[in-house]
């Protein structure tokens, strides 16, 4: 009974301290300074123009003439943006369409500093995948704050400067060739199907909700203390009741087999 006992008060602590979170979450949600807020059926400015990793002058317009994937990233971030990146190579190559033919990828920094050599320096690093003709296709763009601020809060993408770096969430966005937004895929690793089904259904224009929005952050913001941290609480807690259930589960079996016995 003592051991039960134990486990009923860790899985409260628990629970307390997943108790102490819905109104952070909350006030995120109400007010998000680092995430993503879904702008699914909305359109994207295309007469905002950028720099691509040539040093050429584009508009979005230009650009978006099918599907696009659109990806938000800077050059120098030490942690998320080159994992994202990877996994947009590694879905790409291996779905059953062809990049330049059914689709194309723009990947957009949201860091003035960054600069077209930049750009052309990290693409070298994740075209690699792709057929040589069609690399092009992935166009890397870099800009000025306005048209920056213009596009990511109009795809809901919110970022904020974290000294030298920057606190910003890691997903992707599926724009039709119209540039209407119709699908968010979260994370840093993307499965064929799931892509290609946004694909098709931006090609269609039809606006899908997510179901999987679990997101990695590059910081966990707190708003009560306005810093970046690492997010333990959660974890830890989920740690603690999974341990706890399997505790449990292993007393009732033992318990089981016991009663048997002495039936027996």
């Amino acid at each position: 009974m003592r051991i039960l006992f134990l486990i009923l008060f860790l899985l409260a602590s628990s629970a307390g301290a997943y108790c102490q979170e819905p109104d952070l979450q909350r006030n995120l949600v109400r007010t998000p300074e680092v995430g993503i807020v879904e702008h699914l059926g909305d359109t994207i400015p295309l007469d905002l123009t950028f720099k691509n990793e040539n040093n050429e002058t584009v508009s979005l317009r230009q650009l978006i003439n099918k599907p696009t994937i659109l990806s938000f990233v800077y050059f120098d971030c030490p942690n998320l943006c080159s994992p994202l990146m990877a996994g947009i190579a590694e879905v790409i190559s291996k779905i059953d369409m062809n990049i330049g033919e059914d689709f194309r990828v723009i990947t957009i920094s949201f860091n003035t500093s960054d600069t077209p050599e930049k750009a052309a320096e990290k693409k070298a690093n994740f075209v690699t995948k792709i057929s040589r003709e069609h690399q092009a296709d992935w166009i890397y763009l870099t800009g000025e704050q306005e048209n920056i601020a213009k596009i990511t809060e109009a795809a809901g993408y919110k970022y904020k400067p974290q000294g030298l770096d920057f606190a910003h969430p890691s997903a992707i966005l599926i724009v039709s060739p119209k540039g209407v937004i119709t699908r968010y895929l979260y994370g840093l690793t993307y499965l064929p199907f799931d892509l290609k089904m946004a694909i098709i259904e931006a090609q269609k224009g039809i606006p899908r909700p997510s179901i999987n929005k679990v997101m990695e952050f590059c910081f966990a913001y707190n708003p009560a203390s306005k810093t970046y941290t690492l997010q333990v609480t959660r974890i830890f807690g989920s740690l603690i009741i999974f341990a706890a259930v399997v505790t449990f589960a292993v007393l009732m079996i033992r318990s089981g087999r016991k009663r048997r016995r002495s039936e027996a």
